[in-house]
């Protein structure tokens, strides 16, 4: 319990350094991905949010090793109620009734997806073929790529008013849930005797390659959009995507079973259909604040 403690305090406090720290960078753009690793090295307070995240990551990994993963996926779902807390108290993020009913919804939503979710010990399982992989990843892969890009487009030449946030946290929770197929991959590989085979199986698989693409290009992305959208909304958005689609896709990917009871695949379908229903009903578009301009483009 100490453990899932310290990892939540460390991911909402890691998430609201760098929201701070990004808030006094000059604008950022994904188009000068050098340019942009620069300003965030050269930032201290950015440097502590990155620090805080890598303690939250490795508090996660404990609560992985010592807990079954329905109770670690719902102790970790219960810490975007204090990232939503610190947003508020710490940023000055304000949110309209609608969005707040929404991210209500979103955790309900999620609470239905990890409910779903056997208590019991987590079984690593290898994916069924890098084929059936492949062709759930590439395809996620291209629309996340694609969404990011087009939401840019709008937000740049339609005159429009700045997004909220939603398309760039549906585009990042898209490659992060990628991140995640690949991740537990790899954790069922792991039983591989000896380290000179285990390298060979991992470089002869998707896996290293889908990580190297997803940690770069979420690096860049998720800044940016965190920079120019509010933590209080873009993070439930990206982790409400990551989570369902590793759920879903991870079933068809690693051979996972549906549930068998009627009450668990209820909240597991019930839950994804909430999830996907709200994300399409939140707002898209922000009046109350001006949208930075990326460096380079016109209004």
């Amino acid at each position: 319990m100490m453990a899932a403690l310290l990892a939540n305090v460390a991911y909402s406090t890691g998430f609201v350094l760098e929201k701070r720290a990004l808030s006094a960078l000059p604008p950022l753009s994904t188009t000068r991905p050098a340019r942009l690793l620069r300003l965030l090295l050269g930032s201290p307070l950015w440097l502590a949010g990155s620090a805080a995240l890598a303690a939250g990551f490795a508090a996660q990994l404990v609560v992985y090793r010592t807990l079954p993963i329905a109770a670690a996926q719902g102790l970790f779902v219960s810490g975007l109620v204090l990232l939503l807390l610190l947003s508020s108290r710490v940023l000055g993020e304000r949110t309209s009734g609608r969005e707040r009913a929404g991210i209500g919804l979103i955790l309900c939503a999620l609470v239905m997806v990890v409910a779903s979710l056997r208590g019991g010990g987590d079984v690593s399982r290898t994916a069924t073929g890098n084929g059936t992989l492949l062709a759930l990843c590439l395809p996620s892969l291209a629309a996340g790529v694609w969404l990011y890009g087009a939401t840019e487009w709008r937000a740049r030449h339609s005159g429009r008013r700045p997004p909220t946030g939603v398309e760039y946290g549906v585009a990042v929770g898209l490659l992060y849930g990628v991140s995640s197929l690949a991740i537990k991959g790899v954790s069922g590989l792991l039983r591989t005797d000896g380290l000179g085979s285990l390298a060979l199986t991992l470089l002869r698989g998707p896996y290293p390659y889908l990580l190297l693409f997803t940690g770069a290009a979420g690096l860049v992305l998720s800044q940016t959009a965190l920079q120019r959208c509010r933590a209080s909304l873009i993070v439930p958005v990206c982790t409400t995507v990551t989570c369902v689609f590793t759920v879903v896709c991870g079933t068809v990917a690693f051979g996972e079973p549906l549930p068998h009871e009627p009450w668990r695949l209820a909240l597991r379908l019930g839950g994804t259909a909430l999830a996907v229903c709200v994300l399409l009903t939140l707002p898209r578009h922000d009046a109350a604040r001006p949208d930075p301009v990326p460096e380079g483009s016109e209004r």
